[in-house]
């Protein structure tokens, strides 16, 4: 939703594709006249003969693929978790291959396509099935450039916060922060540290990424500030939040120069700049009822 914003204020025409095809995360970061402009398409991305559809009846020339199924649900249905990861991804690549006029494909990665190692070897293995998933997402996007000339760039998010971001392991800074702001304690449930991108920063990543006119393909870690878990608890709110000691089975910060270099900039704000809009978003989207506190 952030990047439809991105895309809509840089004055793009959007079309999203989605399974539930309501867009009910869109008020959290679109106004009314933003959420008016987007066409709504709704379509699983497992169906290679609707994508194709799309794509060809909406005139599609770029296209960021952002649909997965994140850590926990993969673990509980990994076959289901390998159809909309694995699968998937393939689908939209071979539907962008039949279509010409497409530019490069831009799709998330993950920082947990890193091995328990902090490397991305071959002997060094991903922790959770998730992970697999994405680092052969990475491997069938540079097969894609290379046998059938389809571009792509690949983006590695870490710890994304903030508004939208509530599913999946690393969305506990996400919940700590609507916990706080409806007053209720909440422990983060792992600790270390870890490279915090908020959501808006992100949006805008995938929004630049997808207006490069780029031939090749890359996967890029996209940086942003490493903050310790309990340092990130104190900005939200040290009475109410704090952080388990264990920490997260990936590296707690990796290079993000290279996606600087390819977007001329780095994106990414102070967490506690971060932390400070995201209070106050979140402050605001519980009055409404747009958020909902923790249990």
């Amino acid at each position: 939703m952030w990047a439809t914003r991105s895309l809509l204020e840089r004055g793009h025409s959007v079309v999203a594709l989605d399974v539930g095809g309501d867009g009910h995360r869109l008020p959290l970061a679109l106004d009314s006249e933003q959420r008016a402009a987007v066409v709504h398409v709704q379509g699983d991305i497992t169906d290679l003969d609707a994508l194709q559809r799309v794509l060809a009846e909406h005139e599609i020339t770029k296209v960021i693929h952002l649909a997965a199924l994140q850590v926990p649900f993969v673990r509980a249905d990994p076959a289901l978790g390998a159809r909309v990861n694995v699968l998937g991804t393939v689908n939209v690549l071979e539907a962008v291959r039949r279509h010409e006029g497409i530019g490069a494909v831009v799709y998330a990665s993950s920082i947990a396509a890193y091995g328990a190692a902090g490397t991305l070897a071959a002997g060094d293995q991903p922790g959770t099935l998730y992970g697999v998933q994405k680092r052969d997402n990475e491997g069938t996007a540079l097969r894609y450039c290379e046998d059938y000339g389809v571009s792509s760039i690949g983006l590695r998010p870490h710890t994304v916060y903030g508004p939208g971001r509530d599913q999946g392991l690393t969305s506990a800074p996400t919940v700590a922060m609507v916990a706080a702001a409806a007053g209720r304690a909440y422990r983060i449930p792992f600790g270390g540290s870890a490279q915090l991108q908020y959501t808006p920063d992100v949006g805008a990543a995938f929004a630049r990424a997808a207006e490069l006119a780029y031939s090749g393909a890359s996967v890029h870690d996209i940086g942003g500030p490493v903050v310790a878990m309990a340092d990130l608890a104190g900005m939200i709110d040290g009475g109410l939040v704090s952080a388990a000691d264990d920490p997260l089975p990936f590296p707690s910060g990796v290079d993000g120069s290279s996606f600087a270099a390819l977007v001329s900039g780095d994106l990414f704000r102070a967490v506690a700049d971060g932390v400070a809009d995201g209070m106050e978003r979140f402050r605001s989207l519980l009055a409404e009822g747009l958020v909902h506190a923790p249990e």
